[in-house]
């Protein structure tokens, strides 16, 4: 049966309810447990004599290469949305799992690698068939709430290890603990995207003529923005837990933080979606880009709990609207595979996200100096924030000029 035919034989709102459900669910697994589980964990790793700061900076850095290497091959591989979909759920759920089941350093740096690829290929395949049917059933507006499930996931794993955290119950037995639900979890989205596979054009798409081909051409400005996104991103989410301990004696507090930042990521989606869904896609990119420097840059310049709470705001309920209208932006723009341009824009943000802490360090070992070295790097994540803001906004209006005088 082809999806033209399952579409028809669903009314389009129960198709988009379905859809949502099933990628909320998805992203929730792959980013709030695959991807992002280690940042509430790890303190507790840290408390079981698993790991210390070196040990969970060499796991995060083989996570970051991971979903690097996961979004790469996500742009190249030949395999339809669901299938990688599929492959990337199941394999989250048995690398959580696995991750409980040793306490092998080696063995830990190899799974957080694997996380990281198939977190990338989760996130790739979700975006592809989720806003694919959303399209399609004419519910393009939804896509708030589809992507508030990667906050509802990082929600939901710090709510589970703030929950456990006092109890006797071992970090390994969270790992497992958290693999199980996981696994009750995917089982939506795989029935779904088994059942509703990527839909169709509704008709052949004809050759491209000269606007299409320009269009495709300026998707590597978008890949460049989004590149500068993971950049800007990456500092402040490293940097601010580590300030907020500083700044904090009391360690309960943390435990809050990361479902409070979770939730504003959830909630932000879901507000930008309702509130702007009629708003130009680049011009909500380039303000969340500026709003997000305001946060990159508070903690250089303001030095308290209220700054950290502020910016960890500013950057949070920023960097997944970011994620879903550069999404929607890419797949808008091209023809035919849009996994191929989601894969590239996500390698663009993997690519950033590695560079952040390589940059910082560099700056730290010329200047021999660690704070200015970090508010150095805050300045430079800031000020490609700010330069891709214009660069959006200013195509924004370009497109704008096309569309009133083609």
């Amino acid at each position: 049966m082809t999806s033209s035919t399952l579409s028809s034989s669903l009314p389009s709102g129960r198709t988009a309810l379905l859809v949502c459900t099933a990628a909320v669910l998805s992203l929730a697994v792959a980013m709030g447990i695959g991807r992002f589980a280690f940042t509430p964990l790890f303190p507790l790793m840290v408390r079981d004599g698993l790991l210390d700061s070196e040990a969970g900076a060499l796991l995060a850095a083989s996570n970051y290469l991971g979903y690097l290497v996961g979004a790469m091959l996500a742009s190249r591989l030949s395999l339809r949305a669901e299938t990688l979909l599929a492959l990337g759920l199941a394999g989250t759920v048995a690398v959580t799992a696995a991750i409980g089941w040793t306490a092998s350093l080696p063995a830990w740096a190899v799974l957080r690698f694997l996380a990281g690829v198939l977190s990338a290929w989760t996130l790739v395949a979700t975006s592809t068939w989720g806003l694919g049917w959303l399209a399609a059933a004419g519910r393009a507006h939804l896509a708030g709430l589809m992507f508030a499930g990667v906050g509802l996931g990082i929600a939901a794993a710090g709510l589970f290890c703030l929950a456990l955290a006092g109890s006797a119950i071992s970090s390994q037995a969270m790992w497992v603990d958290l693999a199980l639900l996981a696994a009750v979890a995917v089982i939506l989205p795989l029935a779904a995207s088994r059942r509703l596979p990527v839909p169709a054009p509704a008709a052949a798409a004809p050759a491209p003529d000269a606007a299409s081909r320009t269009s495709a051409v300026r998707t590597g400005g978008l890949i460049a923005c989004y590149t500068l996104f993971g950049f800007g991103y990456i500092l402040p989410a490293t940097y601010l837990p580590a300030l907020a301990r500083q700044l904090v004696d009391d360690p309960a507090n943390f435990g809050w933080a990361w479902p409070v930042f979770g939730l504003a990521a959830a909630l932000s989606t879901v507000l930008v979606s309702w509130r702007l869904h009629k708003a130009n896609r680049l011009k909500v990119w380039a303000g969340a880009h500026v709003v997000m420097a305001a946060g990159v840059l508070l903690p250089a310049l303001w030095v308290s709990l209220a700054g950290v709470v502020v910016a960890a705001l500013l950057v949070g309920g920023t960097f997944m609207v970011i994620t879903m209208v550069g999404m929607q932006e890419a797949r808008h723009r091209v023809h035919g595979n849009a996994a191929a341009i989601l894969g590239r824009m996500t390698a663009g943000f993997a690519f950033g996200q590695l560079m952040g802490p390589v940059v910082s360090g560099a700056i730290g070992y010329l200047t021999a100096h660690s704070p200015a070295a970090l508010h150095t790097a805050l300045t430079l994540a800031a000020a490609g924030l700010i330069l891709s803001a214009i660069w959006l906004w200013r195509e924004a209006s370009h497109s704008t000029l096309i569309k009133e005088h083609p």
